[in-house]
């Protein structure tokens, strides 16, 4: 079973696509070519010189180590780890099936497999920081390998997608051909050091006083709830010296590793009315259920 790292865009702007239709794609633009007929990445090479006259010779390289796997190296059965940008979260899913091409699709959606995704979203803090500094690697497509993360993907799949106990520490270059985490995105990977931080230091009411503290660096003035039971909401807020100027915000504060649920988010409605808020903020430290 391999692990193979696909991007939906960018800026995340495929993944409602990718995941509501259950598949992954090759998104680089008039790419409208059977991949499955080309013998090896000479041929690929050729082809992307011809499409992209533009493009650097190693750029062409590099794509073409990240689109040949995707029809030839890619089986039935391996993981797609899909990093999300709408959310601190790792949506993992299953190979099932051949590559497909449609020269007729819309581009650049030419090239396709169908996946099972696996549950919900995971919260990138489950993961240790090695593995999230290979998901940071600045390909669209890559395998994933490093640090034994197959095994150990695989194993948090056994446990039902838990936090890994023993983090490992991050190393550098890349240890197999293919392995794409020589270039890494270094605004996925602080980001991912600074979650790790809070995680490690806001459990619990104590991310309750951090989003407090930023709210009041914004202007408001706020009524923290004690910990325990909160009636509804951790903070009122509201903007001027005594907190009574627009707008009022009741928020709520989950620090859970569980995606919050619709039915959570809606007691906020409820809490809303009852304070007299204007609006409503609910913080989940794990993201939201879709």
């Amino acid at each position: 079973m391999a692990v193979w790292l696909i991007r939906a865009g960018a800026h995340g702007e495929y993944e409602e696509k990718y995941i509501t239709e259950n598949r992954v794609y090759v998104t680089w633009e008039n790419l409208d070519v059977d991949l499955s007929k080309l013998k090896n990445r000479d041929e690929l090479t050729a082809i992307m010189n011809e499409k992209y006259p533009d493009a650097k010779p190693k750029t062409i390289q590099n794509w073409v180590s990240q689109v040949f796997p995707f029809a030839h190296a890619i089986q039935k059965g391996d993981l797609v780890v899909l990093p999300l940008k709408t959310q601190p979260a790792i949506q993992i899913g299953e190979v099932t099936s051949d590559y497909h091409f449609n020269k007729k699709a819309e581009n650049p959606f030419y090239h396709w497999r169908t996946v099972k995704w696996i549950g919900e979203a995971i919260p990138r803090a489950n993961f240790g920081q090695d593995l999230l500094y290979s998901f940071g690697a600045f390909m669209s497509i890559c395998r994933i390998q490093r640090n034994n993360a197959e095994n150990r993907i695989n194993n948090m799949r056994k446990n039902g997608w838990k936090p890994e106990t023993q983090p490992m520490p991050v190393a550098g270059g890349t240890d197999a051909p293919g392995d794409g985490d020589e270039y890494t995105n270094l605004e996925d990977l602080a980001r991912d050091q600074i979650a790790q931080l809070i995680s490690l230091r806001f459990k619990g009411h104590n991310l309750t006083r951090l989003v407090d503290a930023i709210l009041r660096a914004q202007g408001y003035t706020t009524y923290l709830s004690p910990e325990g039971p909160d009636g509804g909401a951790d903070i009122l807020a509201g903007a001027g010296p005594l907190g009574f100027g627009a707008p009022r915000l009741c928020v709520e504060v989950k620090s859970g590793e569980a995606p919050v649920d619709r039915p959570t988010v809606d007691k906020l409605l409820g809490a809303v009315t009852k304070f007299g808020a204007q609006e409503g903020l609910f913080v989940s430290w794990s993201g939201f259920k879709s």
